[in-house]
């Protein structure tokens, strides 16, 4: 199985929910499946079992996460196979879900257990037709391109005045602005808050400017760990988080000090370590889904590497991923930010050329964060790669992530 998360956001940029992408079928390998997949396995609902292996609170922390059913799959154990909170989940349908008497009668029976319900893909003209599904909705996905939103507001409030709206296929952050400046929507779900910086935002922080000077520092193919132990040693806030996470993530509890977990570590893991910490402090006054996307492509693109045959370049493509949004960390052009740091001519070409050596572990995260499983099954054809090896080196990813982030 194949499986990524999907962030909506509220007006101020903060995550409100999480959609979770599943995809059973190989429907590059059998493309006729792309037609009977949604029937495989019936009643096993996708987004289940993933929350079954690792836990609602590393998917989504504290937010709903919605999870796709289809017209088969609503009919099964569906509180059966939630281990999560009901309130919590909210179960994204489609059209296939009609309004007839067998479906509405169903859906009563699934609300009674806690669960919530969302529309997607219905078009406007159906919107009357289907109102006996809608009133069982609170949420409804519309694409904001094909809409006017004063009209459905309207609509909406009078016909199910609960009823909260997501804008989907939101793109551009100048679409997002605009939009939300409005408070057209309530939660808006897109590919605006990753988009590449094109022009200089703002000057740089202050802070930021340390810190680039740190991370310089231990990017220096032949730096010294004394010196960067003295280095970081002037930062008491990195300090500190450098020392929780080295604690917290190795068997070694004990350690003290800078020059401690340089001795500890070595130079190849001390440097990770260091960048981790340092990226997590750039991405302190960014929302906070920048710092979940780096840090866990930067972890998937680690576990990866082995199977892309490139294990003896982990250490860089760890640092691609982790420098893949650095653009979006300090709100410049990419080619900007990469003249700030000292790093290698592979993660460069990867970063900013789009090739190289260890871009295809970029490239394939990239289609693999955008659910593009056609893509995403290509490229693993292509590299032999196996899906559940994808989809645990995926899960590990965002369980790292959840334990660095709740370190205090």
């Amino acid at each position: 199985m194949l499986a990524t998360l999907m962030p909506l956001f509220g007006d101020n940029m903060e995550v409100r929910a999480y959609s979770i992408f599943a995809q059973k079928a190989d429907t590059y390998m059998n493309p006729l499946a792309l037609s009977t997949s949604v029937f495989d396995g019936a009643g096993n609902i996708a987004g289940f079992e993933i929350i079954d292996k690792i836990g609602l609170d590393t998917i989504a922390d504290d937010h709903v996460v919605f999870i796709e059913i289809n017209n088969i799959a609503i009919f099964s154990d569906i509180a059966g196979q939630c281990f999560a909170p009901h309130d919590k989940v909210v179960l994204l349908i489609d059209p296939s879900i009609k309004p007839e008497e067998n479906y509405i009668n169903r859906m009563d029976e699934i609300a009674k257990e806690g669960f919530k319900f969302a529309m997607k893909k219905l078009k406007p003209i159906d919107f009357e037709n289907y109102r006996p599904v809608l009133e069982k909705c609170s949420y409804i996905f519309l694409d904001h391109k094909n809409i006017d939103i004063d009209k459905a507001h309207t609509y909406f409030s009078h016909m199910y005045k609960d009823m909260k709206l997501c804008a989907v296929n939101v793109n551009t952050r100048e679409e997002y602005d605009e939009l939300s400046g409005k408070a057209s929507y309530d939660l808006y779900e897109g590919e605006f808050f990753r988009t590449p910086i094109t022009k200089q935002q703002k000057e740089l922080a202050p802070f930021k400017v340390t810190y680039l000077q740190l991370l310089n520092v231990v990017n220096e193919s032949d730096f010294e760990l004394t010196d960067a132990a003295n280095v970081i040693g002037q930062d008491a806030a990195l300090v500190v988080r450098l020392l929780e996470m080295v604690n917290h993530m190795t068997s070694n509890r004990g350690v003290s000090s800078v020059r401690h977990a340089a001795a500890l570590l070595g130079q190849k893991e001390l440097k990770k370590w260091i960048t981790t910490a340092v990226t997590k402090e750039l991405c302190s006054d960014r929302p906070s889904e920048i710092t979940r996307m780096s840090m866990i492509r930067a972890r998937f693109a680690e576990n990866l590497s082995k199977y892309f045959e490139l294990e003896p370049f982990s250490a860089e493509i760890f640092l691609m991923g982790l420098f893949s949004v650095l653009d979006q960390i300090l709100e410049k052009p990419m080619k900007e930010c990469l003249e700030m740091v000292k790093i290698s001519t592979d993660i460069r070409q990867a970063l900013l050329d789009h090739k190289g050596r260890i871009y295809p572990v970029l490239e394939f995260i990239l289609a693999y964060e955008d659910a593009d499983w056609n893509e995403t099954l290509r490229l693993m054809l292509l590299n032999k790669i196996g899906r559940n090896v994808v989809y645990d080196a995926y899960l590990e990813a965002l369980d790292w992530y959840k334990k660095i982030v709740n370190i205090k």
